[in-house]
């Protein structure tokens, strides 16, 4: 069974659970779709601690998060992954290394940091 809950804010998070393949990417496209649809994304974060199997359609899923993001100056980052899901995906190379963190507060730690280093410069 797969399961994508949408945490919106000024950050959307995409909680994800389950089987994400063939079948069930539909369902992410269709949030996606909604997320996608808001005022331009800096940041999209894809959940991923509670996923157990990514295939390719899934990896399509990110892809496709990416080349709608990226042009407008967003970014598309993945937390939590599964050690089976951060195999494919280092595989693949769907979402850049950078942007896999292996918590949320990790996340964290590097935007602060990103932050400072801006501050720093002006």
């Amino acid at each position: 069974m797969f399961n994508v809950r949408v945490q919106p804010g000024s950050t959307p998070t995409l909680i994800l659970s389950g089987r994400l393949d063939s079948a069930t990417a539909p369902k992410l496209d269709q949030a996606l779709d909604g997320v996608l649809a808001q005022a331009p994304i800096a940041r999209l974060v894809f959940d991923l601690g509670a996923l157990d199997y990514l295939s390719s359609a899934g990896i399509r899923c990110f892809i496709r998060a990416r080349k709608t993001i990226e042009p407008r100056g967003g970014t598309v980052a993945v937390v939590n992954p599964q050690p089976a899901v951060r195999k494919v995906l280092d595989i693949v190379q769907a979402i850049p290394a950078a942007g896999i963190f292996a918590s949320v507060a990790e996340l964290d730690e590097y935007l602060d940091e990103m932050q400072r280093q801006v501050r720093e410069k002006q």
